[in-house]
This record gives C-alpha cells, sequence and structure tokens, in this order.
C-alpha cells in the first residue's frame, strides 16, 4: 500500500506543478488550450492551469539589449567597411510576439544585420564618420516600422564600431594633418593682419601728434635700457636736439 501512496502523491504534487504557474511583474503567459490561443495574456501573478490540456508559453517585458555582429558594408563611395552595432528593443504584445512569429530574438537579430548593411551600404563614409546620430535614427526608424507587426519596439539603435582598412586610415590621417596646416595658415594669416591694422592705426596716430612719436621713442629706449646690453644703438629724432646744434642768430 505504500507504493500506491507515494505513487499518488507524485502523482498530485505533478499535476499541482503543471497546473500552477507564477508570473513575475516583468513576465507575461501566453496560454493555448488544445493548441488555441486562451485570450489575452496571463499575469502577473498567479495563474491556473488545466493539465495537460493547457500550455503557457512565458514573455519576457524587460528591454532585451541585441548585440549584432560586425557586417561586412561596402559603402556608396565603394570603400568597404565592418560595422557592428546594437540594438535596444522589447516586447509591448505578447500575443503578437509568440504569434507572429516564430522566434522573434532570432527574427530580430537578423532584421538588424540586413537593415545595418542596407542603410550604411546607401551612406558615405563621411557622412558616416561625421553624422552617426542621423545614421541611428534612421535604423531605429526602420526597424521600429518592420517589427510593429511582431508587438516589438525598439526604442534606440547605435553603431558601435567601424572599422577601417589601413589604407583609408593613412588617407584620413593624413587628411586631418592637411586640415590642421590649414587652419593653422588661416589663424595666422588673421593675425598678421589683424596685427597690421593696429599698426596702421597706431602709425596714423602718431603721424598726427608728433610729441606721442617723440614719447613712443623714450619708452623704448627706457625698456632697451632694463636688458642687459653693453652697446646700444637708438635712433634719435632730429626734433630733439635741433635747438642744441643751430647757431643762434645774430
Amino acid at each position: 500500500m505504500i507504493p500506491i501512496y507515494a505513487f499518488l502523491i507524485i502523482m498530485i504534487i505533478f499535476i499541482l506543478a503543471s497546473a500552477i504557474k507564477i508570473l513575475n511583474e516583468y513576465e507575461r503567459g501566453v496560454v493555448f488550450r488544445l493548441g488555441r490561443v486562451l485570450g489575452a495574456p496571463k499575469g502577473p501573478g498567479l495563474v491556473l492551469l488545466i493539465p495537460v490540456i493547457d500550455r503557457m508559453v512565458r514573455v519576457s517585458l524587460r528591454t532585451v539589449v541585441l548585440d549584432v555582429p560586425p557586417q561586412d558594408v561596402i559603402t556608396r563611395d565603394n570603400i568597404s567597411i565592418k560595422v557592428n552595432a546594437v540594438v535596444y528593443f522589447r516586447v509591448i504584445d505578447a500575443l503578437k510576439a509568440i504569434i507572429s512569429v516564430e522566434n522573434y530574438l532570432y527574427a530580430t537579430s537578423q532584421l538588424a544585420q540586413t537593415t545595418l548593411r542596407s542603410v550604411l551600404g546607401q551612406a558615405e563614409l563621411d557622412e558616416l564618420l561625421a553624422h552617426r546620430e542621423k545614421i541611428n535614427d534612421r535604423l531605429q526608424e526602420i526597424l521600429d516600422q518592420h517589427t510593429e507587426s511582431w508587438g516589438i519596439k525598439v526604442s534606440n539603435v547605435e553603431v558601435k564600431n567601424v572599422d577601417l582598412p589601413q589604407e583609408m586610415l593613412r588617407a584620413i590621417a593624413r587628411q586631418a594633418e592637411a586640415e590642421r596646416e590649414r587652419r593653422a595658415k588661416i589663424i595666422g594669416a588673421e593675425g598678421e593682419y589683424q596685427a597690421a591694422t593696429k599698426l596702421a592705426e597706431a602709425s596714423d596716430i602718431l603721424s598726427r601728434n608728433p610729441m606721442a612719436l617723440q614719447l613712443r621713442y623714450l619708452q623704448t629706449l627706457i625698456e632697451i635700457s632694463t636688458e642687459k646690453n653693453s652697446t646700444i644703438i637708438f635712433p634719435i629724432p632730429i626734433d630733439l636736439i635741433r635747438s642744441f646744434v643751430e647757431k643762434p642768430k645774430t
């Protein structure tokens, strides 16, 4: 009799385990009864099922971080690059995610790979490097549009790394160096222009006031005398000594 009681206890435990399910706050359960969907998704909390007849599929509503593996892409200007990305999405309709697609994780991953190659193939390399936010928004828009029928919301897409060939890296380095030299020359030319403008304004002021020019000479002499020089050659305006060299008229 003991083996029979043990068998009955095991059967009761098995029936209860298959009939009682507990879903977390971030989970929903799609219940199938004899192969047909039984209303809206269940949960969270306690869910009661009919053993053998009912089957429940758990679906997580949390955001999934999907790492898109590196993809070989040829840009619009015929440059071969390798790009990877990351996709953030979550299930907003558990029923569609189970019924509309066989494996929504795998389907979203494959769609992200093909969309990444398609969108980047229509962009030039300079656009990809300089306007990555625009590329990310375009990828997010396309993925969200295609996964809407699966009950999935794509919240963000980020292009992570862009691996360039060594020849292209050297070309970009040369281009950056040339750009820095161009900016340095422009800044130098602007400085020379501003200095020349200020000198022209100063000379105009000094030419209108001879005493100011003489004071400037004296100031320069004081500045030179502070240095440790043994010999100073300094031009003195003739107007300063004219009164001493000219003989008085009789």
